[in-house]
């Protein structure tokens, strides 16, 4: 099995997973604040990365610090933070879909401050029009209500995640094992996510967490969404590239509504499927566009 291979599967299990997490979180939002689920989530992952690898990373250049810090400050500490306090203003599936719209950040972001070979034409930007499906997304039902702080915060929470990519895949050129930098991301969002434990009162209900229904959540989303994922997916930015990995995002719409009808039976209208079919249909023609643009260099590098 060739690296890209490996590099497709790890990013698919990831998605798998990660299209599923919207959902214990929104059962664990019940008892729990988003900040209480996000440092449980993590601390228990980062424990079972130092189990499981316990070797300490030693960088070869200071420099490349705050390279992890930032990414621990966007990938772990402010994308979900935005993420569960969207979760807790709209639905598990309108979060699910907006944020989908990350791989459009990333293709950008990488364009601008990475010098892609990408060009960004008007066929681009048109595909992105098509996802003003986003906007029908909002309108949950018949009377057409907006949750314009949910569905903004999820917004934001993409833009982070694309910067949290970019990131990772600048991390993934310094040569380092995939756990052991992980392992340095984690560590450093946990350290940024200090502040907010004072910020959104974090309480520290032993009772709460060993709940069985609470604590099978919790190590789904610390072992298995956590744990695992991150590790998977940034092997997944080392070997195929960050916006090429980002392509399996738009996963996450389908495997989030589809949960979100059956364990939390949330009403899916027709506006809703609507706005999710327009919102896939963008990224996947802004997706195209940047693809087929990018074979026309390599045939021409070729000949």
């Amino acid at each position: 099995m060739n690296k890209t291979t490996r590099g497709h599967i790890a990013a698919l299990i990831t998605i798998l997973i990660w299209g599923t997490t919207f959902i214990s979180t929104k059962l664990l939002l019940v008892d729990f604040t988003p900040i209480e689920i996000l440092f449980f989530r993590f601390l228990l992952g980062l424990l079972v990365l130092i189990i499981v690898y316990p070797k300490r990373l030693k960088l070869k250049d200071r420099k490349q610090e705050l390279t992890f810090a930032a990414a621990g400050l966007c990938g772990i500490c402010l994308y979900y933070l935005l993420e569960n306090i969207a979760l807790t203003y709209t639905m598990a599936s309108n979060v699910g879909v907006i944020i989908s719209i990350a791989p459009f950040f990333t293709a950008v972001l990488s364009h601008i401050f990475m010098k892609t070979e990408e060009k960004l034409k008007i066929q681009f930007f048109i595909g992105f029009a098509a996802m003003a499906g986003i906007c029908l997304i909002s309108f949950n039902d018949s009377k057409l209500e907006l949750n314009p702080i949910g569905d903004i915060l999820a917004v934001a929470a993409a833009l982070i995640w694309s910067l949290y990519s970019l990131l990772t895949r600048k991390i993934s050129s310094y040569g380092y094992n995939t756990v052991q930098t992980t392992r340095r991301i984690f560590t450093y969002g946990i350290v940024f996510m200090l502040p907010f434990l004072f910020v959104f009162d974090f309480n520290l209900d032993i009772q709460k967490v060993v709940k069985p229904e609470y604590a099978l959540n919790l190590i789904y989303l610390g072992i298995g969404a956590s744990a695992l994922c991150f590790v998977t997916w940034n092997y997944a930015v080392k070997m195929l590239g960050a916006v090429k990995t980002s392509v399996y995002i738009y996963m996450v719409p389908v495997i989030t509504v589809a949960t979100s009808v059956i364990v939390l039976r949330e009403k899916i209208t027709w506006v809703s499927a609507i706005g999710t079919i327009l919102t896939l249909i963008g990224l996947f023609l802004s997706e195209s566009r940047l693809k087929i643009k990018k074979r026309g260099k390599e045939n021409e590098y070729r000949k």
